[in-house]
């Protein structure tokens, strides 16, 4: 009886600790959740997509994986770069991601790493930008299905605990997952 109590109660110290453990999950989701309270519109679905594969291409190309949540806010920065030279958003990321190839070309960082991301960078965001191109509808099915999917990305670069940290790959998990689907329910209901 003993030990069944002592197991009792190391389980529950361990679920405890446990849930501190998963802030990631936690705002990704509460991300998720407000993105799609508000109504997103396939221009916002797109956004995501392309801020997520610029953080991961960021962390390689300066070979250092907290860039990927410094990217976070920092793609703000396109974003209001793309607002004062009234240039959409993409091509504002395409010239940031450019920059980033270079300077991990010239930083000699690991050639791997920076190629997958880049080209990670050209599927993802180039599947985006064309659901943005694309009659409202099928455009609206690609972006979140290209969201969605970035999720693969995100488990393979958790499982591997490479270029990015773990808890942002979490956090992406969870929010390119419900955000993506989430849209794609709203799309077929509007």
């Amino acid at each position: 009886m003993h030990s069944s109590t002592s197991s009792a109660a190391r389980s529950g110290t361990s679920h405890r600790s446990v849930i501190p453990h998963r802030w990631p999950s936690a705002l990704g989701l509460a991300a998720a959740v407000i993105v799609l309270a508000t109504g997103p519109d396939r221009q916002t679905v797109a956004i995501t997509v392309g801020a997520a594969a610029l953080c991961y291409l960021g962390a390689a190309a300066l070979a250092r994986p907290w860039v990927a949540w410094a990217a976070v806010p920092g793609f703000s920065v396109v974003m209001v770069a793309s607002a004062l030279f009234e240039l959409p958003w993409w091509v504002v990321a395409g010239v940031a991601a450019a920059v980033l190839v270079v300077v991990g070309l010239a930083g000699r960082v690991s050639y791997p790493l920076l190629g997958a991301q880049t080209a990670a960078v050209a599927a993802y965001g180039g599947l985006a930008v064309t659901g943005l191109l694309l009659a409202p509808r099928v455009g609206a099915v690609l972006v979140g299905l290209v969201l969605a999917a970035h999720a693969i990305w995100d488990a393979v670069h958790f499982r591997r605990n490479a270029v990015v940290p773990q808890s942002l790959a979490e956090a992406c998990m969870l929010l390119d997952v419900p955000l993506g689907l989430g849209f794609l329910v709203l799309a077929a209901l509007g």
